[in-house]
C-alpha cells in the first residue's frame, strides 16, 4: 500500500442507506434470516441500518473497526472498495478475501465512469488523485465485469452501473434471475357466491395468493397450510377447482400464460452466461418448467426462439409497430419504466438484453427501444408524474452490439428537450392516464401542437405558449390575463 494515500478518507457520512444495499433489498436479494457481512464498511452506516431493521449483519474495515471478527456469511458486501485502492494487485487480493467469506452472494460495487468528473483530478496509476490525495478508479460496465469474472473465475451478473452479484449458491442464483423476469400480477376477484368458497376463503388466501406468484399450482413443501387444504378438500387441484369456479377461468389461464412467458424471458437471456442444466435448477424452477413446458428441452427451444427473434430487427420494428402500449416514432418506440411488463415478450427480451449489460437504471423512467439498430436507451425526467411537460435530464444509450455505453447529461442545458402526451407512456389502468390525457385535449384545442419542429424543446414550447396568450396551471392549460 501506498502511506501517501489516506484511503480512509474516502468512507462517507451518509444519512441513507448505500445504493448496492438499498438495491439489494428492493430486489429480496438479501432476505429476513440473511447474514451480511460489509467487508470493508468505512464508518458502517449500513451495518447500522441493517441491525436496526433486525438483519444480521457485522461490519468489518481495515481503518475503522479493524477488530471485527469476521466469518462466513450469505450475503457480502463489498461496496466502493476496489476503486479507492491504488494497487493492481492489492484489488485482486480484496476481491478475492471478500469472495473466500461468501455463502450465497457477493455485492461488488465501484465507482462508475458516468459519474467521473475530471475537475481536480489528477492522473495516478490506472486511475486518479483527488484535491484531497485520495484515489479513485472509475469503470467501465463491461470492464468491471471483465474484471471480477477473471479474477474469480466466475460469471457475475450487472446489478446497475457500477454494481454486480457474484453467486456462489447458483440455485438460488438462477432463482433469483427467474424473479425478475416475473411480472406482478393481482389475483382474479371472486365473480359469483359460492358457499364452500366463503366457507374457506382465509383458509385458500395462502393457495390463492401462490397461484397468482406463480401460475401453477404449489408443491405441498411450497404452501405452509397445504395439509390443512388437503384435509378439507382432499387435494389441492380439487380446492383450485373450488377457486376457479368462484373466480372464473379465464384470468387463471391468463396468468399461467404470462408466467409461462415469464420463464422463457428468463431461460431466453439467461443463455448470455451459460444456460444451468435441469438439475442445476432451483426446486422452484423446476416445478415451473414441468407445468408449464413438460421438458426443459422444449422450455430451452422455445426460449431460443424468442431470443433470436429478438436479435431480428425487421421483427423488432415490427413489434415495435404493433404494439399496443408506448409512444411510437418513426424510429423508436418509447415507454414509461412501469409499462415494460406489459411489452410483447420480444420486446422485454430486447430490453433484458440491454439490461444484461448495465443492470438496472433506477432514474431511467422512460426507455427508449430503438426501432431500426440494436440499441435501447434509458431516458430520465425528473418529476414525470408532476410536471406537465418534464425536461431531459440525461440519458444512457446501450448498443447492443457494442459493450460501451454512452452517457449524455443534458443537467445544464439552457434549452433541454421536454415531453408531450405523457399518456402515450403509460399502461391504461395508471391513475394517472387520463389526467395526462385531459391536458393534451386542451392543449389540441389550442392548436399547440401545429409547430412540431420547435415545441420539442422547453424554449421552443414556451415560445408557442407566449404567441397564443397561454400558459400552464399544474395540468390545465389558461389564458394569460391582460
Amino acid at each position: 500500500m501506498n502511506e501517501t494515500i489516506p484511503r480512509h478518507q474516502t468512507a462517507l457520512n451518509r444519512d441513507k442507506i448505500s445504493r448496492p444495499i438499498r438495491l439489494a433489498l428492493e430486489s429480496n436479494l438479501i432476505q429476513d434470516k440473511s447474514t451480511i457481512l460489509d467487508f470493508g464498511c468505512g464508518k458502517g452506516h449500513d451495518v447500522f441500518f441493517l441491525k436496526d431493521k433486525g438483519f444480521k449483519c457485522v461490519g468489518w474495515d481495515p481503518f475503522y473497526s479493524p477488530d471485527t471478527k469476521r466469518k462466513k456469511s450469505d450475503i457480502v458486501n463489498l461496496g466502493y472498495v476496489i476503486n479507492v485502492i491504488e494497487e493492481y494487485e492489492e484489488r485482486i487480493e480484496v476481491l478475492k478475501k471478500a469472495w473466500a467469506y461468501t455463502k450465497k452472494v457477493l455485492i461488488v460495487s465501484a465507482r462508475h465512469n458516468l459519474e467521473q468528473k475530471d475537475e481536480g483530478l489528477i492522473h495516478f496509476k490506472d486511475g486518479y488523485l483527488s484535491r484531497r490525495k485520495t484515489f479513485q478508479k472509475y469503470y467501465q460496465q463491461n470492464e468491471l465485469k471483465d474484471w471480477i469474472n477473471e479474477t474469480l473465475n466466475i460469471g457475475s451478473l450487472a446489478a446497475a452501473p457500477g454494481i454486480f452479484y457474484v453467486f456462489r449458491d447458483l440455485e438460488f442464483k438462477q432463482s433469483f434471475i427467474a424473479s425478475n423476469y416475473r411480472r406482478r400480477l393481482s389475483a382474479p376477484r371472486q365473480r359469483i357466491s359460492d358457499i364452500l368458497f366463503e366457507k374457506n376463503k382465509e383458509l385458500l388466501e395462502p393457495l390463492i395468493n401462490f397461484l397468482s406468484d406463480r401460475g401453477r399450482l404449489p408443491d405441498i413443501l411450497e404452501l405452509n397450510n397445504a395439509q390443512e387444504i388437503n384435509k378439507e378438500f382432499g387435494s389441492l387441484k380439487k380446492a383450485f377447482r373450488v377457486i376457479r369456479h368462484a373466480t372464473g377461468s379465464e384470468q387463471w389461464d391468463e396468468i399461467k400464460k404470462e408466467r409461462t412467458q415469464d420463464l422463457l424471458i428468463y431461460l431466453a437471456l439467461v443463455r448470455f452466461d451459460g444456460r444451468p442444466t435441469f438439475g442445476k435448477l432451483s426446486n422452484d424452477l423446476k416445478l415451473d418448467v414441468r407445468s408449464f413446458c413438460s421438458t426443459y428441452k422444449l422450455s430451452c427451444e422455445l426460449a431460443d426462439e424468442l431470443l433470436f427473434s429478438a436479435g431480428n430487427q425487421d421483427k423488432i420494428d415490427e413489434a415495435c409497430r404493433e404494439s399496443n402500449i408506448g409512444k411510437l416514432t418513426p424510429t423508436a418506440l418509447y415507454i414509461h419504466s412501469s409499462a415494460l411488463p406489459s411489452l410483447p415478450v420480444i420486446l422485454r427480451i430486447y430490453e433484458g438484453c440491454a439490461q444484461g449489460y448495465v443492470g438496472k437504471i433506477e432514474k431511467g423512467n422512460v426507455i427508449k427501444l430503438n426501432r431500426h439498430k440494436p440499441q435501447v436507451s434509458y431516458l430520465w425526467y425528473p418529476d414525470f408524474e408532476k410536471d406537465p411537460h418534464p425536461a431531459l435530464q440525461g440519458s444512457i444509450i446501450v448498443p447492443l452490439n457494442n459493450p460501451k455505453t454512452k452517457y449524455r447529461d443534458y443537467t445544464n442545458s439552457e434549452n433541454p428537450f421536454i415531453l408531450h402526451r405523457k399518456e402515450e407512456f403509460i399502461l391504461e389502468d395508471n391513475p394517472l392516464k387520463e389526467k395526462f390525457h385531459k391536458l393534451t385535449k386542451q392543449e389540441e384545442r389550442h392548436g399547440l401542437f401545429e409547430n412540431t419542429s420547435i415545441i420539442g424543446t422547453r424554449n421552443g414550447w414556451k415560445q408557442e405558449l407566449d404567441l397564443r396568450g397561454l400558459r400552464l396551471s399544474g395540468h390545465r392549460v389558461l389564458k394569460i390575463k391582460t
